[in-house]
C-alpha cells in the first residue's frame, strides 16, 4: 500500500522572500563618503565595518591595561614572598588576581 502522506515535487523552497523587506534594510556609509550619499543596502544582513578613524584609542587605555597587569602581578608576587603588611594572605592574592583581570577587561577595548 502507498503512503499517502509524502511530499509531492515542488512543495519544498524558500520560506521568506529572497532579498529580505524593504522597510527593514539598513543605511551603508562607505569610508568617504558624505552623509548624503547613504545608500539603503538590498539586505538588512549586512553590516559595514567602522572606519579606522573611529576606532583609535585614547592614550589611556593602553596605560591603564599595562598598569594593572603589572599591578597585579607585583601584588601577587609580594604576596608570595611574604613582604606585604600582614604576612601571606589569600586577600592580597585575590586584590592581585582582580587587578590582573582589569587588565584583561582593559585590553578588550584596546583598538
Amino acid at each position: 500500500m502507498a503512503r499517502q502522506d509524502r511530499k509531492k515535487k515542488g512543495d519544498g523552497g524558500r520560506t521568506t522572500p529572497k532579498g529580505g523587506s524593504g522597510s527593514g534594510a539598513r543605511h551603508a556609509i562607505s569610508k568617504g563618503h558624505a552623509a548624503s550619499d547613504v545608500r539603503e543596502s538590498t539586505s538588512g544582513r549586512y553590516t559595514a565595518p567602522i572606519p579606522q578613524e573611529f576606532k583609535v584609542s585614547p592614550t589611556w587605555v593602553p596605560v591603564l591595561m599595562f598598569t594593572l597587569l603589572g599591578l597585579g602581578a607585583l601584588v601577587i608576587f609580594l604576596n608570595y614572598l611574604g613582604l606585604l603588611p600582614g604576612a601571606t594572605d589569600n586577600l592580597y592574592l585575590l586584590l592581585g588576581l582582580a587587578l590582573v583581570l582589569g587588565g584583561i577587561v582593559t585590553a578588550t577595548q584596546f583598538h
